[in-house]
């Protein structure tokens, strides 16, 4: 296999840790580690602990499709050719949609020898979501032409791709390191006990609302095993933070809900490792669920997932792990039926185990080897 100087363009920061961040940052590491000379060319970021990143602009603070993220202001267009230039990329790899202020200037820029491959991650939330990348997708036009693969993490994304910017895409999944997810031990405080866990953002769409909820409904019914044998592990920050807290209290559950905060990425395995039960409620806005692959890898029981199309893509094989975050009576049923039965736990976390593992970075990073080939014999025959 040749070796590749390979660029990831992303708008946003690497400073956090969501999804497309995550996909970068796991392809990167990989791609790296079997001899490519890896590149990040992004909005504003600080992190200095990864080399080869260039920062190209400052950004802004948005909130769109239901997420907290940032776009660039306008990118120096003599910066951009310069870096071209010097570094002369086999492969830009841009992770769509992207801005023309930083993506589109930078597929603009690029040589004639250059691949240009593109991977479209987000779904719609809502009506305006989809009105706002038709527009996009009438500024970033001209840009878009000089694509040459396109991939979409999902159907879902996939059919939205078509929708929004009328692009054909191959279904090439997220994928992570999975490895850092086996074998883990749990976080001592949750070793014995058995717990039932939300982690994500507290955000509205991410759904905690509707677990906490349901959790009343089981802790009304008085069918519950004694507060030292369960607990319901809530991990994350955000703006309902507060409200959660308050509704918890109002309804005597403090002694049942431990809320831990910010949990990083090095201890997120030893939180979903101590997961008998993991619940992701959300509601939409999900191209994928990369944070139900983490859970499958490593929880010791069943996970759950709000039936929205992302996740419904990943779980579609196992429908009964889906649900409807609304329906906090049947949800309150499906976690108490899994709270009894042991034997339902195992099997569903059996299934889990082989399910994931066609997501884990080599088998997915080999997939998309092929699509660089493949873009640079267009470029290159």
């Amino acid at each position: 296999m040749d070796s590749y100087k390979i660029a990831f363009v992303l708008d946003d920061s690497l400073d956090k840790t969501d999804g497309v961040q995550q996909y970068v940052l796991t392809l990167g590491q990989w791609f790296a580690s079997r001899g490519h000379d890896v590149h990040y060319i992004v909005g504003e970021t600080t992190r200095t602990d990864i080399p080869n990143i260039h920062s190209m602009a400052k950004n802004i603070k948005v909130r769109f499709n239901g997420n907290r993220m940032s776009i660039p202001l306008p990118a120096s267009k003599r910066a951009i050719r310069r870096l071209l230039a010097h570094e002369e990329f086999d492969i830009v790899h841009i992770q769509m949609p992207y801005s023309p202020m930083l993506g589109g200037r930078v597929i603009k820029a690029v040589g004639p020898q250059t691949g240009v491959v593109a991977t479209f991650h987000i779904a719609p939330q809502s009506r305006m979501v989809h009105f706002a990348n038709m527009l996009l997708r009438a500024v970033t036009g001209k840009s878009l032409a000089r694509v040459d693969e396109i991939m979409s993490v999902s159907q879902v994304a996939q059919d939205f791709s078509w929708e929004t910017y009328r692009v054909e895409s191959a279904i090439v999944p997220n994928t992570l390191r999975l490895g850092p997810f086996y074998d883990q031990k749990p976080v001592a405080q949750y070793a014995h006990t058995l717990n039932i866990m939300f982690l994500g953002r507290l955000v509205d769409r991410k759904g905690c609302q509707y677990l906490l909820r349901a959790i009343r409904r089981i802790f009304e019914a008085e069918t519950l095993p004694p507060a030292d044998k369960v607990k319901v592990v809530i991990c994350g920050t955000g703006p309902l933070e507060a409200e959660l807290k308050a509704y918890v209290k109002n309804y005597r559950m403090s002694h049942l809900v431990d809320f831990v905060g910010f949990v990083s990425e090095e201890d997120k395995p030893k939180y979903l490792t101590a997961a008998d039960i993991a619940v992701y409620p959300s509601t939409g806005g999900e191209s994928f669920g990369i944070v139900l692959l983490e859970a499958m890898a490593a929880s010791r029981g069943v996970v759950l997932a709000g039936n929205n199309p992302g996740y419904a893509s990943v779980l579609g094989e196992r429908p009964e792990a889906l649900f409807d975050p609304l329906n906090d009576e049947r949800l309150a049923e499906k976690i108490q039926h899994y709270m009894d039965n042991k034997e339902a736990r195992r099997k569903a976390r059996e299934w889990q185990q082989q399910f994931v593992r066609q997501y884990d970075v080599p088998n997915v990073a080999d997939e998309i080897m092929v699509v660089y080939d493949e873009a640079l014999h267009k470029r290159r025959s």
